[in-house]
């Protein structure tokens, strides 16, 4: 079936061809391959147990950023090997901790617009902000594509997202996200390409962006994906990458006649998806009184400088409720260092918070503020699986980082409108 889709464009010059179908099979040639200390260690045995050599070594990207830095002996142990293996392999794309998430520093002047980008990680759909075709894998699959630079693909059926109108003030590309995911349901896109388009695509940074390509696997989707516009060749300008527009015109916005949902931004609020599923979602006001132990603004979906920002301008001057431990992980170094420079991080500090080194920290519950039996968080990342923080006893409420912080304030869930100037 030939429709209109960014996604089945990127795959077919991927493969060489002038046009693929929906549900055709193809072979793509792939541009970079992302593995981290959580999964990657299983690419590694393979990689190993073949005693082959890696041909392509600079489109390899390897993170230790799960456990950054080691919280034992074990994550130690993997740390080490990591090493051996990227000097061993002469991987010069070797992020050691405090380097940052792994999907941030991804889009930090890495990842480009057309390219194919796969990851040991189902999070990767994040890259698909800057109009590129980039899904999670499983760790074989990612060793066969380090070592071969090939994968095979079935080529998706988009679900077009209208976009209409801008955003309110306090409203960000969490509140749309967790909105999508309200609509769609956690298998509403099993195996489709979100494709964002119309004129709300304006209203969006690359921050928000981001965001909503990170969390879209959460409702099924196999990658996101947004058109290349002026916001995308700003951003990359800012990373030294100048974008040759005419080459990259079949990754320019496209109308559809019949969308497949359309979201006015304008009527958009803030959200919040309530325990145990990211599309479990409520507006704010459904769930605002409920008393919370931690609050935690980072992760590779709410961990950048903007969501620093927005934090920072609710924290300042007031204190963190003494019932509440606020932890805040930058994204990246880079982004810790802006914020550093910023006055950010000073202003975090002096409302109560406690920031650590950059990296995935508490979003999947491996350590720097792990949640124990009973508590309850209200966290910017991206799951909020029983056990996914760390007790399956405990209850995850997610938000956006304005919602988080003025949570945080007030000991319970708040609206961040409330803190409106």
């Amino acid at each position: 079936m030939a429709v209109n889709s960014i996604t089945a464009r990127i795959l077919a010059r991927a493969s060489g061809k002038d046009r693929v179908e929906v549900g055709e099979t193809v072979v793509a040639k792939v541009d970079k391959v992302m593995i981290h200390d959580v999964t990657g260690p299983i690419a590694l045995d393979i990689i190993d147990d073949l005693k082959a050599g890696i041909p392509s070594p600079e489109n390899l990207y390897v993170f230790l950023d799960h456990y950054s830095p080691s919280p034992s002996i074990s994550a130690s142990n993997i740390h080490r090997r990591f090493r051996i293996f990227a000097k061993t392999h002469k991987v010069a794309n070797f992020f050691d901790v405090g380097e940052g998430v792994c999907h941030q520093v991804m889009v930090e002047g890495v990842v480009r617009p057309g390219e194919v980008v796969v990851g040991a990680d189902s999070h990767t759909t994040t890259y698909g902000a800057l109009a590129a075709f980039a899904t999670g894998v499983g760790s074989t699959e990612a060793a066969y594509a380090i070592l071969t630079g090939k994968l095979w693909f079935k080529v998706p059926e988009p679900l077009h997202v209208r976009l209409e109108g801008t955003l309110p003030s306090y409203v960000n590309g969490k509140d749309v996200v967790l909105s999508i995911l309200g609509v769609l349901g956690q298998e509403g896109a099993n195996y489709r390409a979100l494709e964002f388009g119309g004129p709300g695509l304006r209203a969006l940074s690359m921050s928000d962006r981001f965001t909503i390509a990170n969390m879209s696997v959460e409702c099924g989707a196999k990658n996101a994906v947004f058109p290349i516009d002026d916001i995308t060749v700003n951003y990359l300008e800012e990373f030294g990458i100048l974008p040759n527009s005419s080459s990259l015109s079949y990754l320019k916005p496209y109308e559809v006649e019949s969308p497949h949902l359309t979201l006015n931004l304008d009527a958009l609020e803030p959200m919040v998806a309530k325990p145990h599923s990211p599309a479990n979602v409520v507006p704010v006001s459904d769930v605002e009184g409920v008393r919370v132990d931690t609050a935690f603004i980072g992760s590779c979906t709410n961990g950048r400088y903007e969501d620093l920002l927005i934090a920072a301008k609710i924290l300042k001057g007031r204190r963190v409720s003494k019932d509440v431990r606020l932890v805040v992980t930058p994204a990246s170094r880079r982004v810790l260092v802006r914020a550093l420079q910023d006055g950010l991080i000073k202003i975090l500090l002096d409302a109560g918070a406690v920031v650590t080194p950059p990296g995935c920290g508490a979003c999947f519950g491996g350590h720097l503020g792990v949640a124990g039996d009973d508590e309850v968080v209200i966290s910017s990342s991206n799951r909020n699986f029983v056990g996914r923080m760390g007790s399956p006893k405990a209850r995850i409420y997610l938000a956006s980082p304005a919602t988080v912080a003025a949570s945080a304030l007030e000991g319970c869930i708040t609206d961040p409108r409330h803190y409106l100037e």
